[in-house]
Formats: C-alpha cells, structure tokens, sequence
C-alpha cells in the first residue's frame, strides 16, 4: 500500500506542520505501508531526492514566493505524475492547490486533505475561505487540526484533532512549589519569534515582573523577524534570557523549566506532557478561538496583552493547589494524545472512503 502526502516543508525544517507529517509518517513505515512525502526544497545543500527512517522524500525547487511561484510548483510536480497516478493514498497537508491540476486530471483518485491552522496572522478573507472550501469538496475526507476552522472556514470535518506527543516517563514530582521569596523561575518560550506568537507581549510581562521583584531565566527557543527586537529588548531592559534560535530537541528544556510559554497546539501538548504549566497568547479574534474552543483550554492560562498575563503570572504562582489540578487534568488529557492515535484516526479516515481494511 503507497501513501503519498503533499507538505509544503518537512524535515529537516522545523515547525507544526512539519513535525505532524513526520511523526505519522514513521509508524506508517513500521505498519508496512511506503510512504512518499513530496515537500519543496527549502536550503540549497537538500537532496532532490532522499530518505529518513524509511520515509521516501521528494523535494522540488519552486523558486522565491512571487505570483508565478504556483506554476512554477504545477511543472515540478509533472514530473511525479505517475507516482501520484499509482499511489493508493494521496493526502495533502494545507497545500491543496498544488493538487489542483491533478484532480481534474485524475478525477477518480481520491484524495484526502489536512487543515492545519490559518494564514499568518491575519483574519481570513473570502479568497482563504474560498481555497479551504473548493480543497474540502474536492477531498474524499479531511481532518482539522483545530474545531475552530469550522466556525473561521465553514469547514465541516470528518474528525478533529489537536496534534499528538510521544509521551516519555517523567518524575511525578517535577513540578516545582512556587514560592515567590527567593525563588529564581525557570522559563522556557517556544516558537516563532512572529507578532502572532507573543513574543514582546511575554518579555513586557517579564519586565513587569522583574520590577516587582520575581526573578527568572528565560530560554528562547525559535526563531523569526522580531528576534533582533526581542534581543535588544532584553539587553537594554536587563531581561536574563537566551536565545537558542530553533531546537530540534526540546526534553531537556522542558524537562528543566518551571513553566512554559507557548501559543501553538504541538508545543502546548508536549509541555502538557511534561507536566508544565502553559502561559498561551493571542493577539487577534481568529487566534483567541484557536486557543478557547478547545479540550485542553481549562488547563492553561490565556491571555491577550502583557498586562493580563502579568496578572495571570502573579495568580498562578500564588496559587499553587489550582495551578497542580490544572497541571495534572491536562496530563490526564494530553496522554491519549499519541501518534499512534493520530495515525489510527488517518487509517480510520481513509477505510471510509475506500472501503478498504488498510490496518
């Protein structure tokens, strides 16, 4: 059985998207199926054509981000028509328009999507709802990685997820008591260094903190255009954090950290998983859904500016009875949430539209 998934980037890239395809991917393998992941070539020294863990990849060169960029994508995937002809599944994550021009050249194939979040840090317009709805007829199914691209998209989905973890053992007593006097925190912030993830809205928060006198260490992990403000910001304010720029590994951060700052839904289960309180932003309507309309929300702390989360900081380390039923709720949660799972829910999907034992 041939499975061939569609992903804009994927490893050696780092991020959501990537992560998610990767980690299906390999037990995939394991089961027996091949798998085919055709991605762009996002670094120079990338091979056309490589291998990991089993998984086959394709890599095309498509050029810079411009208006012709799409036809430019259509004439490098020509060359893969075949594959894409003989392939048994073909499952597109986000990039459905690269599909298009197959699904009408092949119009009985059958073809399943993954919707994975929104488009940068904008609110949807009618051409993003448009591409999400013209990508959901034309699927035999999808998935959504989140319940609120129904409400943004009109969306309807054959099953909702929120990312998966590999759950690891921990000590049971890695939480830390917080005590404000004399207590140094340990804090990690993970993701894009982008407006949308609240990168300067946590260091003003940190800076409001520190000028009442809590003490911490801030370990930045990620990277993006705000890193240099980021950086001057914590220098010029006397802000003690480091900048790692992306990790690959984040266990022993997390495993270290008192609590975790974080926005996106992979990064809030792992440090669900490492029993680590979360602090998550939003700074706009469609990002504040992202984060409310969803299982895990009365686990942790959301907040839309500094001066809330400054606040919500303060609560929680005061608070320390609600702070643990909230740690060990979302642990509850998050250890369901296995890649197994998530690839038994792709299966599932699939057997559907096909009526085909795949297992």
């Amino acid at each position: 059985m041939t499975i061939l998934f569609f992903s804009r980037l994927f490893y050696p890239h780092i991020g959501g998207v990537e992560k998610h395809v990767l980690e299906i991917s390999r037990p995939l393998v394991k089961k027996g199926y091949s798998v085919t992941v055709l991605t762009e070539k996002f670094e120079r020294n990338l091979l056309n054509t490589d291998e990991i863990d089993g998984i086959k990849i394709l890599r095309i060169d498509s050029g810079r981000e411009n208006w012709f960029k799409k036809f430019r994508v259509w004439k490098n995937l020509w060359r893969y028509r075949k594959l894409i002809k003989k392939s048994d599944i073909i499952h597109i994550h986000d990039v459905f328009f690269w599909y298009l021009p197959f699904k009408f050249l092949y119009p009985l194939r059958k073809v399943f999507t993954t919707f994975h979040g929104y488009e940068g840090d904008a609110i949807p317009g009618i051409k993003a709802r448009l591409m999400h709805k013209i990508a959901e007829v034309l699927s035999g199914g999808n998935i959504c990685v989140g319940d609120f691209l129904k409400k943004w998209y009109g969306t309807k989905p054959n099953y909702v997820t929120y990312g998966a973890v590999e759950i690891l053992p921990i000590n049971t007593n890695t939480t830390n008591k917080y005590q404000l006097a004399n207590k140094r925190f340990k804090i990690v912030f993970l993701g894009r260094l982008e407006e949308e993830t609240g990168i300067m809205e946590y260091l003003k928060a940190l800076l409001m903190l520190k000028n009442k006198g809590v003490m911490f260490d801030l370990t930045v992990l990620g990277d993006g255009k705000l890193r240099k403000n980021a950086e001057k910001f914590s220098k010029n304010n006397k802000i003690n954090a480091e900048f790692k720029g992306f990790v690959g590994n984040t266990d022993k951060y997390f495993r270290g950290c008192d609590f975790v700052f974080v926005s996106r839904y992979l990064g809030i289960l792992e440090a669900l998983a490492y029993k680590k309180f979360v602090f998550a932003h939003h700074n706009n309507l469609i990002k504040k859904d992202y984060l409310e309309m969803t299982p895990f929300a009365k686990f942790i702390s959301i907040s839309s500016d500094y001066k809330q989360l400054t606040l919500s900081i303060e609560y929680f380390l005061k608070n320390e009875a609600e702070k643990e039923n909230m740690i060990n709720n979302g642990y509850d949660w998050v250890k369901e949430k296995t890649w197994d799972n998530l690839v038994n829910m792709h299966i599932s999907l699939w057997n559907k539209s096909h009526s085909l034992n795949l297992s």
